[in-house]
């Protein structure tokens, strides 16, 4: 095949978008976008980068940012481990390389929360150093342009495919090369839906648009089948509620032990005992508490008419509760004396009248 570079590049820069990073692509800019922009659609993601930017123009005031600051700062964007990595960092790059990241590649992959792909977006964009950067949209590119069904989750079809890159990249422009492989892959030779050909510089040597095969590619694994386990009520049962009792008790051994929650439920909301995803528990109808039953035997709660009740019969979400008719946090205090243990939930939902209808708990002996 030809050598893609110079199609690319004069498409590039005849269409690329305009954005921030690209008009003043410093190392320190270049590295909050690339982290930023995991997860995250770029037009959601451009409010928080100018903002975090005016807040911590640098890579010294991001070091030095107090927790609580950083957090109100990264909120609306999740995935906080993101962040934290950010000023850890940060903290290294202050102590080990006088506040501005290295020129070299390894060094920035050995960074917390940099890989291969963001290691390689810094290295060429900002460093002009002749490495790739290899993401999804680069991948996909690649998978169509060679019509290659390789499945791209498997780590050596992904050293194929980075290998193939790099035989087209020019030595003297890696970053924009890189950029421009990125940019075709979002807004051309598209994720969802048909890719646009007819806009494609690289129609002429797609070897799947000749085939017809550009829609079934790339290749990616199939998602594997979750075992789910029946509960009486209906609502399937993570992996620590099967050491329960019929009579709901723990069985020995099983008390204090933290156990992973699904990421989502089959089961209909509402149900004693249910485990739905936080997002799905903010749509549970309001009275019905949605505690995971392995957390609530920690807390020495068990589950009553589809309430969290503990000993006495004291229940959440009724007037008359633990805390019934307060404010949540007062709520949770409530819980905390009634039961002699320290609960902290991360998340909580109520009704009109305060009363809990939704919420999580995690309890620590005390």
């Amino acid at each position: 095949m030809e050598n893609i570079s110079p199609a690319l590049l004069n498409w590039f820069y005849a269409n690329h978008r305009i954005l921030p990073f690209r008009s003043d692509p410093t190392p320190y800019h270049v590295w909050l976008s690339e982290i930023m922009l995991q997860q995250t659609r770029v037009s959601a993601a451009l409010p928080y980068y100018e903002r975090f930017l005016a807040a911590l123009p640098d890579i010294p005031a991001l070091a030095a940012c107090e927790e609580e600051k950083l957090h109100k700062l990264w909120e609306g964007l999740g995935y906080y481990s993101r962040v934290r990595n950010l000023q850890k960092a940060a903290k290294i790059v202050c102590e080990q390389y006088g506040g501005e990241l290295p020129a070299d590649y390894d060094a920035l992959r050995a960074l917390p929360g940099i890989g291969d792909y963001t290691a390689g977006a810094i290295a060429s964009i900002s460093f002009g150093l002749p490495v790739p950067a290899v993401d999804g949209n680069v991948l996909r590119v690649f998978s169509r342009l060679y019509n290659d069904d390789g499945l791209i989750t498997d780590p050596k079809v992904k050293r194929a495919f980075t290998a193939r890159v790099m035989e087209h990249q020019p030595p003297a422009a890696p970053g924009d090369y890189n950029q421009a492989l990125m940019e075709l892959g979002a807004l051309v030779c598209v994720p969802n839906g048909a890719p646009l050909c007819e806009q494609c510089p690289l129609a002429h040597l797609c070897q799947a648009r000749a085939a017809g095969t550009a829609l079934s590619l790339p290749r990616k694994a199939a998602p594997k089948a979750r075992r789910i386990e029946p509960q009486p009520g209906g609502c399937p049962a993570p992996a620590a509620a099967r050491k329960r009792t019929a009579g709901g008790a723990v069985a020995a051994g099983a008390v204090g032990k933290r156990n992973p929650h699904p990421r989502r439920s089959t089961g209909p909301a509402g149900g004693a005992g249910c485990h739905l995803h936080p997002r799905r528990r903010q749509s549970a109808p309001p009275g019905q508490a949605h505690l995971q039953p392995h957390r609530m035997a920690d807390a020495g709660l068990s589950l009553c008419g589809g309430h969290a009740a503990g000993p006495g019969g004291l229940r959440l979400g009724q007037p008359g509760a633990v805390g019934g008719g307060v404010h949540p946090a007062r709520r949770v205090q409530g819980v905390q004396e009634a039961f002699g243990r320290r609960i902290v939930t991360n998340f909580v939902r109520v009704d009109e009248n305060f009363r809990i209808c939704s919420c999580n708990f995690f309890a620590f002996r005390v």
